[in-house]
């Protein structure tokens, strides 16, 4: 079974969110659509904007752990090195 790692912002350079699920569709849908309160619903977190996938749960919850010790500034330059245009990233893995 897959694990992801995923970052969520609510705009370019904006608030961030660092998570992991088993289920990252299902996950990112619950953010979007308000299910999932706290955090995310407070400051308006929705945008999927980088993700990672691990053949195993406790890879992807070591690494969730390693990126939130590290700084904004990294976390911003991992985003940008490989979504420059911060665009959401929800509607490459959710399909039509």
């Amino acid at each position: 079974m897959s694990a992801y790692v995923y970052i969520l912002a609510s705009k370019p350079n904006g608030t961030l969110y660092l998570g992991v699920t088993s289920d990252l569709v299902k996950r990112i849908y619950q953010h979007k659509s308000g299910e999932t309160k706290g955090f995310t619903e407070r400051h308006d977190v929705r945008n999927l904007v980088y993700f990672e996938i691990f053949d195993d749960i406790r890879n992807a919850i070591e690494r969730e752990k390693a990126l939130k010790f590290r700084k904004r500034k990294w976390k911003i330059e991992l985003i940008e090195k490989d979504n420059p245009h911060w665009l959401d990233l929800y509607t490459t893995i959710s399909g039509p």
